[in-house]
């Protein structure tokens, strides 16, 4: 009977707001997930690309998603992080609305740079928003409940976009948009229904002019008694250090979606059918293990831990899997397994280090902000990973797998020193993360 109760303990979110904010990541990765497991059969068969067309057209959106990242978060500040959440959500779901009726190579250019550009708007809204509603002590774990209900929606995305593959016919794909916007506008309304935020909320007209001639008087205030105003996110160097290598960090998710894949398919003689349960195993994990992992993150020490104890997982994810080019059967599948599980635990708990920092080291008054430097920052530390870490595994071999651990590895020694420096900045600049 022991087990029984700790289950439900695992399974019952931490606080009431943290389970509506569960069902909203529920509502957005199941649609979510449904459109993308049947992604790449859509854009070839429907929209009529080549495959290179896509890797084009979902790197040019990306890169249109990395530039708008700092203004959306400051615009997220301007507007209210709620607002500007509902906004993304909504545009969103509109998006895959147009969908099927995208045929050829520009029209789809032109609506995944349009499509990321909506998305990161919301999702800075989104990150400002959690920080902004959540007490500060339940951050943490509201985030990885959160995190859990995403992975639990990724799976049963993925069911409903296997079922619509299982057809064969053209027209259910051509629909299976439809039904992740369905999804995601009621994704939007439920975001809307949330309760409002303390903080950040925007006023009537009225109520903003006179806001407005208030901040501006106080502005010219702190200006003639020579107090310098805080800057923003982007001068903030540790804040920005802290990102870069936690994206670093971060590349755990190209191992495990990239470059452990393709190393199993030509490097192994594991069959491609474990595959499967690889990513099975991930997914079990990532919907039953945030909670237990986000319990040993409680501050900027036990953060930093953790983020060490992933940086151990991923080098040891990278040095079991260089040996399965040289063994057999059955141990060939096993440390496949093993080194798939090392680099799960690696997420785990640089997950719950990054909602930490994320907490703890934001200016409360520019969240939307922050949201969005921290995108940018991470996206610099990660973005060049797919190809160079795909070269130097399939290129170099063990060699190559040992770099790659190498570059991890910095980057875990690394992040302290930074973390450090932005919690220097929020004490020189009386910035009070609670608020």
């Amino acid at each position: 009977m022991g087990p029984v109760p700790s289950l439900i303990t695992q399974l019952r979110p931490p606080n009431v707001l943290a389970g509506r904010l569960a069902i909203q990541s529920l509502l957005f990765a199941v649609g979510d997930g449904a459109f993308y497991t049947a992604s790449a059969v859509f854009f070839v068969q429907i929209v009529g690309l080549t495959a290179p067309q896509v890797g084009v057209g979902i790197t040019v959106g990306l890169v249109a998603s990395f530039l708008v990242a700092v203004p959306a978060g400051k615009l997220a500040d301007r507007i209210g992080p709620q607002r500007m959440w509902v906004i993304g959500a909504a545009g969103t779901a509109s998006m895959f609305l147009v969908w099927p009726f995208i045929n050829g190579f520009a029209p789809f250019l032109a609506m995944s740079v349009v499509l990321e550009v909506v998305r990161t708007a919301g999702d800075s809204g989104r990150g400002a928003y959690v920080l902004d509603v959540v007490p500060r002590k339940q951050r943490v774990d509201s985030r990885a409940y959160m995190y859990a209900a995403l992975n639990l929606g990724f799976t049963a995305g993925a069911g409903l976009g296997g079922i619509a593959l299982a057809t064969n016919s053209d027209p259910v794909i051509r629909a299976l948009p439809w039904l992740t916007a369905i999804l995601l506008s009621a994704n939007a309304y439920w975001i809307s229904r949330l309760p409002r935020a303390e903080h950040q909320q925007r006023p009537q007209p009225m109520e903003e002019a006179i806001e407005q001639a208030i901040e501006e008087a106080v502005e010219q205030t702190v200006t003639q008694t020579g107090a310098p105003p805080v800057p923003g996110a982007l001068r903030n160097p540790g804040f920005l250090l802290t990102q870069f290598f936690a994206g670093i960090m971060g590349t755990n998710q190209v191992l495990l979606t990239i470059v452990i894949p393709l190393w199993l398919v030509t490097q192994t003689d594991a069959p491609p059918v474990l595959l499967a349960f690889l990513f099975g195993t991930n997914t079990v994990m990532c919907v039953l293990l945030p909670m237990a992992t986000a319990r040993t993150v409680r501050d900027l020490p036990t953060a930093l831990r953790a983020t060490r104890i992933s940086g151990a997982f991923f080098v040891g994810s990278c040095v079991i899997t260089l040996f399965t080019h040289d063994t057999v059967g059955w141990l060939t599948i096993s440390l496949i397994w093993l080194g798939h599980l090392t680099v799960t635990g690696a997420e785990l708990f640089l997950s719950a280090a990054g909602w930490l920092f994320e907490s703890e080291l934001s200016d409360p008054a520019r969240r939307g902000e922050y949201q969005g430097a921290s995108d940018l920052a991470g996206t610099l530390g990660y973005v060049g990973a797919p190809a160079l870490y795909t070269y130097l595994a399939l290129e170099w071999g063990s060699t190559g797998w040992l770099i790659i651990g190498a570059i991890v590895a910095v980057a875990a020694v690394a992040i302290a020193p930074s973390t450090w420096m932005a919690q220097r900045f929020m004490e020189r600049h009386q910035l009070d993360p609670a608020r």
